[in-house]
């Protein structure tokens, strides 16, 4: 997949999500969210980029546990 689709593919994702954190209708929320993520997805997934699988995998270990927010909510 050429970069400038990737880009491309990318920026829609961004603008998607952050269109759909503006909604007030969730299931319009939920499904730009999903196309949000779906691209990222292709991105990262069917253009083989290494770069940028490293940087969402470092992102995923970067974010909290489920457990560890659940113990900050509750004591």
């Amino acid at each position: 997949m050429p970069w400038w689709l990737d880009l491309l593919l990318l920026g829609a994702g961004v603008a998607l999500w952050i269109a759909g954190s503006d909604q007030a209708d969730d299931v319009w929320r939920v499904f730009q969210r999903f196309l949000a993520f779906v691209a990222v997805m292709v991105v990262l997934l069917g253009g083989r980029q290494i770069p940028l699988e490293v940087a969402a995998l470092a992102l995923a270990l970067w974010l909290p546990s489920a457990r560890r927010c659940e113990s900050r909510d509750s004591g």
